[in-house]
């Protein structure tokens, strides 16, 4: 499958890009306010939490991109990837989870997007384990899917700073 991977190239090359100007620009946004953000543990965790999901992307990506790579070593280190990400997104959930203010609605909707990314990524390491080429389509929909959650969750939180 070797050449599966090679076939992604220009896929995870874009990502890298990507995902690396997006977690300069999230982080470059929270900067501005960051006073503020420092005070709410939850604010810091989400964006915390928006910044792994792109972290996440970009590593795999760029651990695709490594010359002669075998699936098996693939496999393994985006799911050891995988569950850094998901084991900071369970602790994100459980700040979220005993957060005391009355108007932060729809806490569960802000935990349950950040498991998305790793969850993705661990399903692809599992097919790609086990030889199956839709792995790497798997896997692209985890960085997208990455991208996404990950600009929604640092929009809402660094809109959040401003109410």
């Amino acid at each position: 499958m070797a050449d599966l991977l090679a076939e992604w190239t220009d896929f995870h090359v874009a990502i890298v890009g990507a995902t690396a100007a997006l977690a300069g620009l999230v982080i470059v946004a929270a900067s501005v306010n960051i006073s503020v953000i420092v005070k709410s543990r939850t604010l810091t965790a989400r964006l915390g939490s928006g910044i792994v999901m792109l972290v996440l992307a970009l590593a795999v990506s760029a651990v695709a991109l490594m010359p002669r790579i075998t699936d098996a070593w693939f496999g393994a280190v985006m799911l050891g990837l995988a569950m850094a990400a998901l084991i900071l997104q369970i602790s994100t959930a459980r700040l979220l989870a005993k957060d005391p203010d009355p108007l932060d609605q729809k806490r569960w909707a802000k935990a349950l997007i950040g498991f998305l990314p790793p969850t993705a990524y661990i399903v692809a390491s599992a097919l790609l384990l086990v030889d199956q080429p839709t792995a790497m389509f798997v896997s692209a929909c985890g960085a997208l899917i990455a991208i996404v959650a990950a600009l929604v969750v640092s929009w809402v939180a660094l809109v959040e700073v401003l109410r």
